[in-house]
């Protein structure tokens, strides 16, 4: 436990002007109040408020809030009263340690009308006195950091707690470095596994690779010396959850995870920052997209800086912010820079928002919402990132998962809404059905009767109920087609070895596989959604099923009409094995792009060119190219190296190209004849398994979108 003296100290570092009698006082008060009192951990109970205190003191908040944090349990969990607080420490402390018991005192993690009630209350506690929150957010730091005495159920409890209410709350009030801890610590215990298998990569990448954090940031002094800039520059790798995030957010593993390093660079003037910009992107190639400017458009709760992604040495790409002192300042601790003190001075920091008018912002919304729900829905709306809260044109409160589509809207709204849909518009303007939603965006569904679910939906939606009735629409609108088709593939199957499909070897199909019936069996493998090989071994799963290059090239996409030639679309280069869609063009057949093409977006509002295709049972031959963009270090041997692990893949490169060559790693184009998504899978993991090549990406471009010029 610290001593009084020491945490007088730790005051007294960044205001000399404190008053240390007074904070004595409080200290010898609480550990008398908690005389005979022990945390679970067997250690005397004092030693929580005093680390909740230093807590308080990094972010070098003033004397009332210090002896606050000392005191904040002894009304609740000792004979101390209000009035004798009041009358040691002055009304000013007696309010906050009084305003953060009521706090202790609300069921955060309760039902959701429960919650919605609390949410306000700790609001309206936050409209009075913004410290409250600071000494409850330190509070919830110290006890997530000594979590490990606990139960376990209670663990899961405050991780779950800490994770959806204080984390979001820390975060939205700016103190980023709170948030990152506190989500760090939540998530140790809610995912223990996932997290020591983030930490696990990172060593393994740091005996592949080395320090590159030192390397890197080493780089950058040198570039700004020679520009004759004075500034600190700090790195370090991102913390666990928050890299555990972007691979969920990605759907992506951590070798394929790119800007996992951050590098901050701290400038004494608003001109050495933007002069550090130039120098940094004359030195390093920024990533196209990932430049924000919070410094001429600032956050509401004061935050400026400027951030940028760069690649940096061997092509990796790593993150940079780079603000002033001050500003740096406001980015650690957020709104509480108010009653931070530096030099012995308080508020001197221009960029300190004032948390009155912060708080009044951030209220004003919710003071008109009488229904708790809508309240409850207002406050996630300002303080979740994963979530996405729309407006319907009413103004009610659609609420959806990140990365939903207006499709996803329309049937959270209602199914016959989501089925009969045909276009939408969000803030007014009509965007395409792929858009995904941000918070607070109205938006509009357009419908048409006679409307039907489409094939390429299922791949625009994001949500379960979505899918599912997609799904469901699209089985009865086209079963008799599909059972037809089914009937015809199993027929080719079965024959292709020997065997007949009978109706008592369909039956037998169907049983297996669990499906109610023979026309369940046969729409499904006519949909696509069962292969031909899969019902063939249900039966006889003894049967070796061999079909290497049983698919011509000209009978790849099934779907087409009789004579209708086709090509692989130049701007996607789909695959065997993705979902395809096909763009009609006349008197030159059909192009096929890869369902999530962006080229596709050009045809929106031309539907009868659309054709739902699919790609043929079977193996493919290796004869489809792909093009892959790749950054490699600039060393003897690794281009042989490359070419080799494809040629191991059993792929063929059709050409190479050098985009780009610098010092230290080359960016080349190379195109490979594979068969199929799963060939590219195994090409691209074992690319990214040579510790030389920094960064794999398939190359698609919307430009190169064409009618075909050749059809097979």
């Amino acid at each position: 436990m610290i001593a009084a003296e020491d945490l007088v100290a730790l005051v007294r570092n960044y205001n000399p002007k404190t008053n240390e009698k007074l904070i004595l006082a409080a200290y010898d008060y609480g550990r008398e109040m908690h005389e005979g009192q022990f945390r679970k951990s067997g250690e005397p109970y004092f030693s929580h408020p005093v680390a909740v205190a230093a807590i308080l003191t990094e972010q070098q908040l003033d004397d009332a809030t210090i002896i606050t944090a000392l005191l904040h349990d002894t009304i609740e969990d000792t004979r101390s009263t209000y009035s004798e607080v009041s009358e040691r420490f002055g009304r000013e402390v007696a309010d906050l340690v009084d305003g953060v018991t009521k706090l202790t005192n609300l069921q955060l993690s309760s039902s959701e009308t429960k919650q919605a009630e609390n949410f306000r209350k700790l609001f309206m506690a936050m409209s009075k006195d913004l410290r409250v929150i600071l000494v409850k957010l330190a509070d919830r730091l110290h006890n997530m950091r000594t979590i490990r005495a606990m139960k376990p159920e209670k663990q899961a409890q405050k991780a779950r707690e800490t994770m959806d209410i204080y984390a979001p709350l820390a975060g939205r009030m700016g103190m980023q470095s709170m948030r990152e801890e506190l989500e760090d610590l939540a998530f140790r215990v809610l995912n223990p596994e996932g997290r020591s298998s983030i930490i696990r990569r990172f060593i393994h990448l740091q005996k592949e690779t080395g320090d590159v954090i030192h390397r890197i940031t080493g780089d950058m002094r040198l570039e700004l010396e020679k520009a004759h800039i004075d500034a600190q520059v700090f790195g370090r790798a991102k913390k666990p959850y928050s890299i555990w995030r972007k691979m969920q957010e990605k759907k992506i593993g951590f070798s394929r995870l790119s800007d996992i390093y951050g590098f901050r660079v701290i400038t004494q003037t608003e001109a050495d920052a933007y002069a550090t910009l130039g120098v940094i992107h004359q030195r390093w190639r920024a990533v196209p997209g990932r430049f924000k400017d919070y410094i001429s458009q600032p956050k509401s709760n004061g935050y400026r800086s400027i951030h940028t992604t760069v690649s940096g040495r061997d092509g990796k790409r790593v993150e940079v912010q780079i603000r002033t002192r001050q500003m740096h300042e406001v980015a650690e601790t957020g709104v509480a820079a108010h009653w931070s003190y530096r030099d012995g001075q308080r508020g001197e920091n221009p960029f300190a928002v004032d948390p009155t008018k912060w708080v009044a912002q951030l209220t004003e919304q919710f003071d008109a919402e009488e229904d708790h729900d809508a309240f409850l829905e207002a406050v996630k709306l300002e303080m979740y990132s994963d979530k996405v809260f729309c407006f319907t044109p009413k103004g009610d409160v659609v609420k959806l998962p990140k990365g939903a589509t207006p499709l996803d809207y329309a049937y959270a709204i209602h199914t016959r809404i989501g089925s009969a849909c045909v276009g939408a518009k969000v803030d007014g303007i009509r965007v395409p059905l792929w858009t995904r939603l941000k918070n607070g965006q109205s938006v509009e569904i357009i419908t048409a009767e006679g409307q039907q679910p489409q094939a390429t939906w299922l791949d625009i939606a994001q949500t379960g109920k979505a899918k599912t009735a997609i799904r469901r629409a699209l089985r009865e609108a086209n079963k008799e087609r599909f059972i037809k088709l089914g009937h015809e593939l199993a027929r080719a199957a079965f024959e292709s070895h020997g065997k007949k499909s009978t109706d008592k070897v369909l039956e037998k199909a169907a049983g297996t596989l669990r499906l109610d019936s023979v026309d369940t069996l046969l729409a499904r493998l006519g949909s696509a959604e069962l292969t031909a090989n899969e019902v063939v071994q249900s039966v006889y799963p003894d049967l070796a099923i061999s079909n290497d290059g049983d698919v011509e090239a000209k009978r790849a996409v099934v779907g087409l009409a009789h004579g209708q030639g086709f090509e692989r679309a130049r701007c996607c280069q789909p695959l065997p094995g993705e979902r395809i869609i096909g763009i009609a063009h006349r008197g030159k057949g059909v192009a096929v792009h890869a369902i999530d093409c962006e080229a596709l977006e050009e045809f929106e509002d031309m539907p009868d060119r659309w054709l739902d295709l699919h790609w043929a049972d079977g193996t493919h031959p290796p004869v489809y190219t792909v093009s892959l963009e790749l950054t490699i270090g600039n060393d003897a041997g690794v281009l042989g190296r490359i070419c080799t692990l494809i040629g191991e893949c059993k792929a063929n490169i059709s050409d190479l190209t050098f985009i780009d060559r610098k010092p230290d790693f080359y960016r080349l184009r190379v195109d490979i004849d594979l068969r199929d998504a799963e060939h590219l899978h195994s090409v691209i993991s074992a690319l990214e398994a040579e510790s030389n090549v920094a960064s794999v990406e398939r190359r698609r471009d919307p430009s190169l979108a064409a009618a075909p010029t050749a059809v097979l």
